[in-house]
């Protein structure tokens, strides 16, 4: 029986065993002098790059967010002063409205005032022209009537100023 313990394929040889502990001792060695060290300077030097890297990040969106405060300032800047400049220039077209305004109320005026001036003076053209019609057309009559002419400038002159006053009374002739 003894022939079957040993040939058992579950259990390994015991020098098996130790090669094996020994072999992992070494390559544990190895790995441990050689490739760890190695490994970990290449972690400390990704991690202070990636320190360096958020650290530099962090500044620039700083950076970033003081030039986006600045820029949002100059742009409510831009619009306060856009605003003022608008009111500006509704109170400057305001001014420039009543101004027109007041301009076109003192023509009218004026063109009013030269109307009635106009109509004035016509008016008493006509009344001067009638007056010299009425008298010449009064002298005609009248020395028809009287039978005489009435040639003398004087005399016309009375007749017609006398025939003109009592049209204007309103009683004609009695006299």
């Amino acid at each position: 029986m003894r022939a079957a313990e040993e040939l058992n394929p579950l259990i390994p040889h015991p020098v098996e065993i130790v090669l094996s502990i020994v072999v992992f001792a070494i390559l544990f060695f190895a790995v441990k002098k050689f490739v760890v060290p190695s490994f970990e300077s290449t972690f400390a030097e990704r991690t202070t790059a990636i320190e360096g890297g958020l650290a530099a990040a962090e500044t620039k969106q700083a950076e970033a967010d003081a030039k986006l405060a600045e820029l949002e300032k100059q742009l409510a800047d831009a619009r306060h002063e856009a605003a003022r400049i608008r009111e500006e220039a509704r109170e400057q077209g305001a001014a420039i409205v009543s101004e027109m305004r007041e301009q076109a109320q003192t023509e009218a005026a004026r063109i009013v005032e030269h109307g009635k001036t106009q109509i004035e003076a016509e008016r008493q053209q006509a009344v001067t022209s009638l007056r010299a019609e009425v008298g010449t057309l009064a002298t005609t009559l009248a020395g028809r009537i009287v039978g005489e002419s009435l040639d003398d400038d004087a005399r016309q002159g009375r007749v017609v100023e006398r025939f003109l006053a009592d049209l204007e009374a309103g009683t004609p002739g009695q006299n």
